[in-house]
């Protein structure tokens, strides 16, 4: 009994070697059940993922292409690099020793590629739950869906297209924690220890980079987003903190740039940013040119010489117009149809592409201006409120995510812009050897064509250089036969002002008004046709020429000089200005003489109205031209002769003299008007 008892306790506890062997087999199976966790979920995974991919969107027949290419996003890739990732997977069953070490490897290899898929994907989930949103506002397109779902994976319940979309976001927030698992019950002094270790830590990784690009695209797509906003639009978003915020900004910015505080120095994104800009600057150039360069050739198709009658009949001139007339119709439509396809709209597409960077750097400087008032006040105070560490984190987001695709994003502008040129120039290519082509036969039958291209185009220059000679000799015997320029006349009552203007500055100021000038602007001057002032200065105040500030002899303003010409004055009678009546010193080239004036003429006299007038007062009358008018009185009751009393169909009242002259006298062989 002594004995058994002894022994009982010696079975109950084990050896050391037993207790070893043990727990060596504890580690060896439940590290066997997480690898078996880990293989089985992801053919259970990927099984879902091919669901998706080839039933459910097959299916889904009743939504247009663009939302399924949003809904399942890059599923194909992610189903891709994971049906190679499970093939290596399952080929470390057969070697069970080195199984764990071989699966941590396996993550180290697969690390970059799962980042990229799963990054993409996640960046745009936001954007397809969106999306499945919009379908619950349309109960009936709702239930053909959720209908699709339930046929081919029942299990996905009422959540429908939700439960399938997120499924990808689960796996790779997963594989940190499986491999963790393996990790746990591996010994630590195992070789594939350190291996799992490293591939844990890289999925983690994974994961963490993935979040980052999740909220750079958000920060993105947030601050890219070009609004056409009004005015009024635009004040109202303005509130107390945009104000303080911008106060701020403004308040910092003085300070640099007075020197009072140091600006952060930041060669490498300094370095992308001009380049970004002189891109820019290369497509803004290209695009401009490439509008004139399609202009000009729209002009230059659009005029038709051969359609003109040149009473040429036969010879080169009907080949001529047979070439231009196939080239007008036919290969110049297809060459700017190719152009506006193949250059044109890429060109234009590149520009508005340049939008989102131009806004992201914009938001940086702003961003910038608030991290280093941050930093300033954080040395100070050693303290910031949650909002001044959103705009910190903000700025570094903003700056992190410019640095990692500025480059990138220059590149592809560069390869897009290189393209755009290697096409406009094969366009050219083509279409000249196209001209050529078609030209052929025509060059072959004109009177040169055995000549070769330099004799050609000497002959071509010589021809010319004497069409231009011609054309020069006929210029100047135009210019002898021209008519002299023809002057305005004058003004009724204008004979005063203009002497007073020509005794004051001479003869070489005075410039007469060629058509009506309304005034807009607060110095500008309203003229009338005929009227003549004095130049006092050729251009403004800002230095513009095309504006002249002139003298009406009682007014001084701004004139267009495109409505002034010099006013002609007869050199002879220059001398007579102070001396000689209102018409004695002037001599106007017009078509027609002036009548006479008839302030001197006797009371009682019959004259004629020459103009019409229209009475401003109860002392005045009104008249029409050539309404007979009385003469009472040659001047006014102040002895003014340039106001006559008159009398016309009864009614007696002032007129301006001017306005008056004597009727014609009978023709002298003696015919008179019937009475």
């Amino acid at each position: 009994m002594a004995d058994c008892g002894a022994d009982e306790p010696s079975s109950r506890t084990g050896s050391p070697d037993q207790e070893s062997q043990v727990s060596e087999d504890r580690w060896s199976l439940h590290q066997r059940l997480a690898v078996r966790e880990l293989i089985d979920t992801e053919v259970s995974y990927l099984h879902l993922l091919q669901l998706c991919a080839l039933d459910i969107r097959s299916r889904l027949q009743q939504l247009p292409q663009g939302d399924l290419d949003v809904l399942f996003s890059n599923i194909d890739d992610i189903i891709k690099v994971n049906s190679k990732f499970l093939q290596d997977l399952q080929e470390t069953d057969s070697k069970e020793e080195e199984q764990v070490q071989l699966i941590g490897n396996l993550f180290l290899e697969f690390q970059e590629e799962l980042e990229r898929v799963y990054k993409f994907y996640c960046a745009n989930y936001d954007q397809a739950l969106l999306l499945l949103e919009s379908y619950r506002r349309e109960p009936e397109l709702q239930r053909e869906i959720q209908g699709v779902i339930e046929s081919v994976m029942p299990q996905a319940g009422p959540s429908g297209l939700s439960f399938l979309l997120v499924i990808p976001l689960q796996r790779i927030t997963k594989y940190p924690l499986l491999l963790q698992k393996i990790l746990e019950n591996t010994p630590p002094d195992s070789g594939a220890y350190p291996v799992l270790q490293r591939a844990t830590s890289a999925v983690q990784d994974v994961n963490t980079n993935i979040n980052e690009y999740k909220r750079r695209k958000e920060v993105a797509s947030k601050y890219t987003k070009v609004e056409q906003l009004t005015l009024r639009e635009r004040l109202a978003r303005i509130n107390t903190h945009t104000l303080s915020k911008k106060t701020s900004r403004l308040s910092h910015l003085l300070k640099q740039e007075a020197g009072l505080v140091p600006r952060t120095e930041d060669k490498e994104f300094d370095d992308l940013e001009e380049r970004f800009h002189w891109v820019s600057l290369c497509v803004t150039e290209l695009k401009n040119n490439m509008a004139v360069y399609l202009d000009n050739l729209e002009a230059f198709f659009r005029f038709w010489p051969r359609e003109c009658d040149l009473d040429i009949c036969g010879g080169p001139v009907v080949q001529y117009c047979n070439l231009a007339r196939d080239l007008q119709l036919q290969a110049f439509p297809e060459f700017k149809q190719r152009l506006e396809g193949l250059v044109w709209q890429p060109l234009c597409s590149l520009a508005k592409a340049l939008g989102g960077p131009q806004n992201l750097i914009k938001k940086r400087l702003d961003k910038l201006l608030d991290f280093e008032r941050l930093e300033e006040k954080q040395l100070e105070e050693s303290s910031m409120t949650y909002e001044e560490k959103e705009a910190w984190h903000m700025y570094q987001t903003l700056n992190s995510l410019l640095v990692a695709e500025l480059p990138q994003f220059n590149q592809l502008a560069m390869q897009w812009l290189g393209q755009i040129l290697r096409t406009f120039m094969a366009l050219q290519r083509d279409f000249a050897k196209q001209v050529l082509q078609r030209a052929e036969g025509s060059l072959a039958q004109l009177p040169h064509h055995q000549l070769s291209e330099p004799a050609f185009r000497k002959l071509v220059e010589d021809a010319l250089g004497q069409a231009g000679h011609q054309l020069c000799s006929f210029q100047e015997n135009f210019k002898k036969v021209l008519p002299p320029p023809t002057v305005q006349p004058l003004l009724p009552g204008a004979e005063r002002q203009v002497q007073a203007l020509l005794s004051r500055y001479g003869p070489e100021k005075l410039y007469q008004v060629t058509s009506n000038i309304r005034g807009s602007g607060t110095l500008d001057l309203t003229l009338l046709q005929g009227q003549v002032v004095a130049l006092l200065q050729n251009k403004d105040t800002k230095g513009n020429s095309s504006r002249w500030l002139v003298d009406t002899g009682g007014h001084r303003g701004y004139a267009p000089a495109g409505r002034l010409e010099q006013y002609s004055v007869v050199p002879g009678e220059e001398k007579l200005g102070g001396q000689a009546g209102p018409h004695e010193g002037f001599r106007h080239l017009s078509p027609e003489p002036a009548p006479a004036p008839v302030p001197s003429v006797p009371t009682g006299t019959q004259v004629v109205a020459v103009y019409p007038f229209v009475a401003r007062s109860s002392c005045e009358v009104s008249l029409q031209a050539g309404q007979s008018v009385t003469v009472l009185e040659a001047q006014d009751k102040k002895g003014n002769p340039e106001w006559s009393l008159v009398e016309v169909n009864g009614q007696r009242g002032y007129v301006p003299s001017s306005f008056l002259a004597r009727a014609p006298s009978p023709a002298p062989w003696g015919w008179s008007l019937p009475s």
